[in-house]
């Protein structure tokens, strides 16, 4: 059985909340949005298994990283984990609208699913959900807020969303 380790970090978006599982990174989630988290049982609190991830994430925030390289271990629906996989292939500082993610899975009438898998990603920030609009160019839906998501654009200086 794979040991589970969850810490918390300060970050420029505020606290995130990460879960590893085994050597997989299997969560982030703003935990400034969240209330209270509880792990449950079988999780240990330690942060020496993000070292690599902490890292990453800091030069993310300080704007000289432009792609993650971190094993995730991303557990979903066969769906979702397409939606997932389309999501890490959007470039650093580009966006997409939900309609034009749902056409690249294949699935061009799927944009509200899509949107759906997107709500449910597990690992945000590093499966950039963040950098999905709305077709009019405007920020929708995002677990961290959307002040959350147009810090992350702006931090990417992306392109094609229209800041509220």
């Amino acid at each position: 059985m794979d040991k589970k380790f969850y810490t918390f970090i300060e970050s420029p978006v505020g606290t995130l909340y990460l879960e590893m599982t085994g050597n997989k990174l299997s969560g982030l989630r703003f935990a400034s949005r969240k209330g209270k988290i509880d792990p449950g049982e079988g999780w240990k609190e330690a942060s020496a298994p993000f070292k690599e991830v902490i890292r990453q994430l800091r030069t993310y925030f300080k704007g000289d990283l432009k792609k993650f390289d971190i094993p995730l271990l991303l557990e979903g629906t066969d769906f979702q984990r397409a939606a997932w996989k389309e999501l890490r292939k959007i470039p650093y500082g580009k966006t997409i609208t939900y309609g034009e993610q749902a056409r690249r899975m294949g699935k061009p009438k799927a944009s509200r699913a899509t949107g759906g898998a997107n709500r449910a990603n597990p690992v945000a920030i590093i499966v950039p959900c963040h950098r999905v609009i709305g077709s009019n160019g405007r920020l929708t839906g995002f677990g961290g807020g959307l002040d959350v998501k147009d810090k992350l654009l702006s931090l990417e200086n992306a392109s094609g969303y229209r800041p509220e």
